[in-house]
């Protein structure tokens, strides 16, 4: 979506970074769920389930202050450097602050130009497709005033994978000598309906070729794919999930394995639950060293990271 205005040479460009959202407390988790749900109200029994996860990482995700960190941040980067102005926005696309009401306020600060980046590497029509019609149709109640760009995928954006690379470099000296010899890493990103395997959907192959890409910076290190995080709906979703992948694995003879999910940016529920618990615990109960890659969350390479995909479509 592009020239939906007249863009005024004179204002900033407006630069909308997008992330899932996440609630504040254990109060909001039945709204947060229902909005994810598309309005339709869950079970007591799944809210209690999701807001059990919740407090078992402290009541609350950093997400929210995690994206607010890399916006200011970003501001700040893109304006130190020579070219135009920008002014940065943080929405959410199920929790507040929603992308709408961000693009009613970015009308009336005066943007016309809009570069959108969801906070995720790789495109699928559900998850980034979901963006994409929260930013259209939150443009469309207010008349279409922007000229938008949409960044549809990054996933091969060379700052983003030399700072995976650095993270997996950092990761593997948590392992002991012993540990390293055998140590397998196993990429894994957010599981999708297996339905998208029917529409020709770049997510997966997407996902392999970041991997990949990661793995020849690093000499062509031993890896797997895995997925996690999937959702109870009553349809099969891509697997297989990273907590029964290591109990393959350990039949494999695996003892050591490093974590990196690749399909994330920034300490949320997937990873603090998911991975930092679940995953690790099932390791620990298999007698297997296990280790995740920090997060890129708003570390100065990230951000360079997002500057540097801003600058190439604006």
């Amino acid at each position: 979506m592009t020239d939906a205005a007249t863009t005024n040479q004179d204002a900033p460009i407006g630069v909308l970074l997008m992330a899932y959202g996440t609630p504040e407390t254990p109060d909001q988790v039945e709204a947060y769920f229902t909005h994810i749900r598309g309005g339709r109200v869950p079970s007591p029994e799944s809210v209690a389930h999701l807001r059990h996860r919740y407090e078992l990482v402290g009541g609350r995700t950093p997400l929210l202050a995690i994206t607010e960190e890399a916006r200011a941040a970003l501001e700040v980067e893109l304006n130190s450097r020579p070219g135009p102005r920008f002014r940065v926005y943080a929405g959410m696309k199920h929790w507040h602050p929603f992308i709408a009401d961000v693009l009613a306020r970015m009308a009336a600060d005066g943007i016309r130009r809009v570069v959108a980046v969801a906070l995720a590497p790789h495109f699928s029509r559900i998850s980034i497709g979901g963006y994409r019609k929260a930013v259209e149709e939150g443009a469309a109640a207010l008349g279409d005033p922007f000229a938008i760009t949409f960044v549809e995928s990054w996933h091969l954006q060379a700052e983003y994978l030399d700072l995976i690379a650095d993270h997996i470099r950092a990761a593997r000296e948590r392992f002991a000598p012993e540990e390293r010899a055998g140590l397998l890493t196993v990429f894994s990103a957010h599981s999708l309906p297996e339905r998208i395997r029917t529409w020709d959907d770049p997510y997966e192959s997407q996902l392999l070729a970041s991997s990949a890409a990661v793995s020849d910076r690093l000499g062509s290190i031993a890896w797997r794919f895995a997925w996690q995080s999937a959702s109870n709906t009553g349809e099969p979703w891509i697997g297989p999930d990273i907590v029964d992948y290591l109990e393959t694995l350990h039949g494999e003879g695996v003892r050591a394995v490093l974590q990196v999910p690749i399909g994330f940016v920034a300490d949320h529920l997937e990873i603090l639950y998911d991975l930092d618990y679940e995953a690790k615990n099932k390791a620990t109960e298999l007698g297997m060293a296990f280790e995740r890659t920090a997060m890129p969350n708003a570390t100065p390479a990230f951000i360079n990271n997002l500057a540097a995909i801003v600058e190439q479509v604006s």
